[in-house]
Formats: structure tokens, sequence, C-alpha cells
């Protein structure tokens, strides 16, 4: 009989929350393999005993059978003494296992094992539980089990066990204990586990009336949903505020409370089908849209949907989902048509997570609360996404896909923060070869906002066990984060903040050794001073240089233009030297006395200016305004302005932007036609800049980066005539090509110094 030998393995990567230690169980008996399993910080440790042959195929299986939620990093294996085990067993979670403790849990822990498990939409398995009438678990809005179900906003601690989680305080009865400790149970060792004896409930809330239970909750919210108020209701993530998305007097109360007056709102629809009534997509992006992350995706919005038309007036596609949780699921089904669903918070703000909280922040804004008892640990915004040239691409990382989690080209000699930007705001902890964006916090213009990036900073560093040892931040002196950098008492590293976006998008694509990359956006501190935003760079990550750029302007009234695109409009009519008869007649003083007024080359300002110029939109009342509804109404075709490219005093590529201001001032032309003409224009001077620089430095590998490229009609005009043109196009995938996508930025311009 072949002798039967011990071997220490441990498994890193995504292993922790996702089913993995059940599935080696059940692989060890199928194997004839006995010993243990079990999770240590954030790997799995495994001691195996069989004979050589069986170990063999135990160890490949591990990672060619991996459960589906998992994603399984190197698999580490050394001989160890058996320990005679009669059994395969699943050992409670410790610190490492100190008899088989050897180098290959050392040296993955070195590599940093810890990987947390993303929030998921309910399984299929659940969800047919869900609307079983025979089921225990029949309605029940906290259904869950080792694939599905929350997990990064439910974690305290790791490694990742019941008493580390929000459920740590909910005992299990009799009936989920023998679930748990079922080996052919799909909730063998399911950590949230729960049921309508056991676990959390709902709670409804309207003025002084209060409904208990999840049955009496429901019929209330759905009562509530069905006389047009607004109900704000506690996820998985935080806090939304739903509305009926048919009903326009809720839909105008819901803008006029928050107060968010024309800043598109997100639409929650039943299932597949209610989604093809309102809007277009193909079956590709049906499924992602059905994806366990359940993303908000931007569609076409179809004519005959019957929403409100206040859900994105001017615009013309709307931010859809699916119900993201069982509560959702229920919701939706009991209403039986779309709702509003946005983010319960005051704009601006993170979202609210706390029962308390959301009571007394969100009383001016909700009519009603559904509540209920289980604790979110931290806060997780809704993932956003929208298809650019055929491929969704993310435009807020959130639930379900947040932290993210990168691997960097080479090792960092020390752990470092990096606290991107102002606007859109994220945080990427990197360390080793390893980088982790938090999830979207948002704009840092409140104290709330602020006390939320310390908590999530502090928190990524616990819960991946690592100590930041220097911060990484933008040059522009005001960015609200200053003071938190400062009180850290970290040794500070400043990067510029087009630098940045540019590094991020070479991270994405390591096989591109030199770029052109295209860095347009809102504005950013310039290394000359100046706030740029429509430049291109050569080069490659920690050696960038600024090759093209705009005619540059200067913004009378400074940020403000940003929201009141009647500023930049006028800037640029005054700096070809014709009149802006809308300006007031003491700031045209102002800017020509330099008060004030920033010189700048933001493409950002100018899509604002243009929007202003063809009358569609003079005052924004959200970052974007502007530039997205100029999008909405061009047409699909237009006149494409030449624009004169020449190069300056410093060898700097200009492209002069005065030839759009006779198009976008003739009102004789129609609103579509010049809002195209502007488009197509924009994308063929970035195409001559790129010949010229292709021709200087012979590079034929472009980047599309900063938020101006969120613009579809733009962005893939440009690529459009770039790949005709012989060049490879390379736009974000995975992190968002915004301010979002800054903080990864950061961290690979300090990797190349």
């Amino acid at each position: 009989m072949p002798e039967r030998v011990a071997r220490f393995i441990t498994i890193g990567g995504r292993v922790q929350g996702v089913g993995f230690r059940p599935f080696v169980y059940r692989l060890a008996q199928q194997h004839g393999i006995t010993g243990w399993v079990r999770n240590v910080d954030g790997a799995v440790e495994i001691h195996a005993e069989g004979t050589a042959a069986q170990l063999e195929v135990f160890s490949h299986a591990l990672l060619s059978e991996a459960p589906p939620l998992s994603v399984p990093g190197p698999l580490a294996a050394t001989a160890c003494e058996p320990e005679r085990a009669a059994a395969f067993v699943i050992l409670d979670s410790a610190a490492s296992h100190q008899a088989c403790l050897n180098d290959a849990s050392s040296k993955m822990a070195d590599a940093g094992s810890i990987h947390l498990p993303p929030d998921g939409f309910v399984c299929a398995d659940c969800r047919a539980e869900l609307h079983d009438p025979a089921d225990r678990r029949h309605r029940y809005p906290f259904i869950n089990c080792t694939q599905c179900g929350p997990r990064y906003t439910l974690i305290t601690a790791l490694p990742y066990d019941r008493p580390n989680t929000a459920m740590r305080d909910f005992a299990l009865c009799p009936d989920c204990r023998r679930e748990y400790e079922n080996p052919r149970d799909r909730r063998f060792h399911a950590e949230p586990i729960a049921c309508p004896v056991c676990g959390p409930h709902l709670q409804f809330v309207s003025g002084e009336a209060t409904h208990e239970g999840d049955a009496a909750a429901l019929a209330a919210a759905v009562a509530a949903l069905r006389a047009g108020k607004i109900i704000a209701v506690k996820g998985v993530g935080g806090y939304h505020l739903l509305c009926d998305a048919a009903n326009a007097a809720a839909v105008a109360a819901l803008r006029a409370r928050k107060p968010r007056p024309a800043k598109p709102l997100a639409v929650m629809l039943r299932d597949l089908a209610a989604l093809r009534a309102v809007a277009h997509a193909t079956p590709d992006l049906e499924n992602f849209l059905a994806s366990p992350e359940r993303p908000i995706v931007l569609l076409q919005k179809r004519g005959d949907s019957g929403l409100s038309e206040h859900i994105a007036p001017g615009l013309a596609e709307i931010g859809c989902l699916l119900p993201y949780s069982p509560l959702h699921d229920l919701l939706l089904t009991d209403f039986g048509g779309p709702l509003v669903a946005t983010s319960g918070n005051l704009s601006g703000e993170p979202v609210l997570t706390d029962n308390h909280d959301a009571q007394t922040r969100l009383a001016h804004l909700a009519d009603a609360f559904l509540h209920h008892d289980r604790p979110i640990v931290r806060p997780a915004d809704d993932p956003v996404y929208r298809v650019i040239a055929g491929i969704p691409r993310p435009l807020r990382l959130g639930r379900g896909t947040a932290p993210l989690e990168l691997k960097l080209s080479a090792p960092l000699a020390e752990p470092v923060l990096a606290l991107g930007s102002h606007m859109k705001h994220t945080l990427c902890l990197a360390w080793g070869t390893r980088a982790v964006v938090s999830p979207h916090i948002g704009e840092l213009d409140t104290p709330r906002s602020l006390d939320t990036l310390a908590q999530v900073a502090a928190d990524l560093q616990r819960l991946y066990q690592v100590q930041a040892k220097k911060l990484l931040i933008d040059r522009h002196p005001a960015y609200g984060y200053r003071r938190y950098a400062r009180d850290s008492g970290l040794p500070l590293t400043e990067i510029w903040h087009h630098h940045a976006h540019a590094s991020a998008l070479a991270w994405e694509f390591p096989a591109v050794k030199e770029w052109i990359v295209f860095a347009w956006d809102g504005v950013g501190l310039g290394e000359d001073g100046t706030l740029w935003g429509g430049e291109a760079f050569t080069g490659s990550p920690g050696r960038w240089q600024r090759a093209a750029s705009f005619r540059p302007f200067r913004l009378p009234g400074g940020d403000k233009a940003g929201r009141e695109p009647w500023r930049a409009a006028a800037a640029l009519l005054w700096e070809s030297g014709r009149a802006a008869p809308f300006a007031p007649e003491p700031l045209q003083r102002a800017w020509s006395q330099g008060l004030n007024s920033p010189a700048s080359s933001s493409v950002g300002r100018l899509f604002d200016a243009a929007a202003a110029l063809s009358g569609v939109c003079t005052h924004a009342s959200f970052e974007g305004e502007g530039p997205m509804r100029l999008e909405a109404v061009a047409a699909a075709d237009g006149e494409t302005v030449a624009l004169p490219l020449e190069r300056d005093a410093a060898g700097i590529w200009r492209s002069d932007w005065a030839p759009l201001l006779p198009m976008l001032t003739d009102i004789a032309r129609p609103q579509a036609t010049r809002a195209a003409s502007f488009h197509l224009s924009l994308a063929q001077a970035l195409l001559e800049q790129a010949r010229q620089l292709r021709t200087q430095t012979g590079i034929t590998s472009v980047g599309l980066a900063g938020g101006v490229f969120q613009n579809r009609v733009l962005a893939e005009a440009a690529i459009g005539r770039l790949q005709a043109a012989g060049f490879a196009v390379h736009l974000p995938q995975r992190v968002p090509v915004n301010d979002a996508g800054l903080s990864v930025g950061q961290v690979i311009e300090f990797l190349h110094p």
C-alpha cells in the first residue's frame, strides 16, 4: 500500500468569504485526503495527508476547480510531519498554525495574501428560495449563502469568520446551525447565514408610526411608494432614496428636497424585461447588468419608457440597475414598476450607513424610512459604468467592484497611501507589488467627507494589515485633504495631477513602453503654475514630457467657471477681442487687469464655453452639466472646424480654439449641429497633435485619460480618427478615466521616480 505523506499548503488570493473552506473539505472527501483547513489572516492554510498521487491530484484541483467567486493566488506547498489524522475537518480560524508554520506560509504573508471579497447579489439558488412559498426563507430579505450576499460591507476583521462580521450578535437558531455544520449544505460555513428566526429584520418608520417585522415593513414601504412618497431604504452599502420613477410629482419633490435640480437620477428595474421597456441594451450589456456586481450602467432611454421626464432632463441616457439585494428584489417585485434609486446622502457627501444618522440627516428628504438591524460596517456607493467604443468602462467604483485590487509591475520600497483628487475622491493603498483602490468617497467639500476619508484610510490599512509610511498627494495646495495629510505626520510626496492621469492609464497596458497620452479634464495644477486640462504628454510613468496643449485663456473667477459656464464663454470671447454682453462689466475690468483670472488650457472649460455659447447651458447645477448637455444634443454629424496648430516658444504644440467661436455663436445653425461640430473639431485637433508627435518621436501608441473622455461622442470620434491614421488607441477599462483613477496614477508615478 502506498505510503501516506503530509503537505502543508497555503493559498492566497480571494479565498475568504467565497466558500473556499467548504470547497476544500468536499474536495478532500472526494480524493481520500485527511487533515484540516483553516483561515489564517487573509489566506487559507491546509494540512493534507494522503498518498503522493492523491496529494498531486488534490493540489491541482484546489486551483482548477475553485469556487466561481474565488480568485485563488499561487499555491505554496511543502512537506511536513504527518499528524495521522483520521478525517478531514474545518478548524477554527486563528493566527498562523504553529506546528506547520514554515517558509511557505511566511513567503505567502510577505507577498500580501489578504484579499477582501466584494459584495454580491443573491445567487440563483437563494433567489429561488426567496420566492418559494414552501421554503423557510420565503421572502426573507437577508437570505444568503457561501456564493452570494454582502462581504466587504459586512467584515469587521480578518480572518473571515462570523465573529469578525456584522452578524456576530445574531446567534444561530438550531436549523441554521445544522446547515452551517453540514458539509453537504451550500450554507456550510456561510458566515452571514440567517433566517427569519435568528437573523436581522426590517423596520418601517413614518412619522410617529412604526411597522415592525419584515412583511409589515415591506407592505408599508410599498404602499408609501405607491402613494408618491420618498422612502430612505437601507441596503447593503448604505441608504438609497427611492420613489416611483413614473410619478413626476414624486421625482420633482425628490429633486427639490435634495436639492438636485438637474443631475441625472438612477432607475432600478425589477428584471431585464422591465429594463427593456425603458432603455436599449445589447445582450452583453444585459449580462453585465445582471452580474453579481449589479452596477449602474448608462443606457440610451426609450422614447416610450413611461418614466418621469425629471429623471434625466435634457439627456439621452439614463442610469439603470437591477435589484442588488434580496430586499430590493422584494421591493421591486411588490411595487411592480421602476423606482428612482439615488444615493441616500446630502448632495456631495458620502452615502449614509447608520440608522440614526440616516433618520436625522435625511429627515427633510425622506417621508419615511425602511431600516434594518444588520450593521453596515463601511459604506459602498453604487458603481457606475458607461459603454464607450463597445466596452463598459467604470466611471465610479463602489459596491461589488471595490476595493479594487491591482498588481504593480515592480515592488514598492515602502507602503504608501495615495490620496487622489479633491473631486470623485478615492484612496489607493499600495505595498509590495499590490495596490488596493477604495470605493468612491465623493467630493471633499464637507467635514463629513473628510471624516469618511480618514475612516476609509484607517480601515484599509487595518484590514490589509499594512501601515503606510508615506502619503502621495496632488500638488494643488487647496485640496481638502491637505490638513489630513499634514496631521498624519507622515512624509508627503507631491505628484502632478496630469502625470497621475497618464500613469493610471499606462498601468492598464503594461505592454506599451512609450506613449502619447492626452490628459483632458476640468482643471489640475500644471507645472508652470497655470490650470492645465488639455495636455498631451510623451514618455512613460515617471518621465512624462508635456508636448502639446491648447491656446491658454484666462478664466474670470477661477474655479467658479466650473459651475458657471458663461464665464468660460466670456473668457474665450474676450481673449479673441470680442464682446461678451452677458457678462458684468466689473468682471471684464477685473479680467483685463488679471485679477482672479488664472490662465488655463482646460478642454473641460472649452466644453463649458461651447455649452454656453451654443445656448445649451449657461449655469450648471452640478459639475460637468454643461459638457453632458452638449453631448446629449449633438447631432450625428457636423462640420469639422480646423484648429490651427503651431509650436510655441517652449516647443509645445498648441491648438487654437478661436476658429470655433464663429460656428458656436452662429444662431442660424441648429444647436445640435453646432454641438456635433464642436466635438468633431476637438477630435480632429487631437488627431493633428498626435500626428505631429508621432513624426517627432516615432511613438504610435495613444492613450486617452482624464474626465473629458467620459464623453462618448468625443472619445469615439477621436478613437476612430486615430485608428484610421494607424495609431493604437487605449482608453481605461478597469480604473475610472476621471479623477477617481488619480490615486492609482499617483502610486504608479511614485513607483517610477
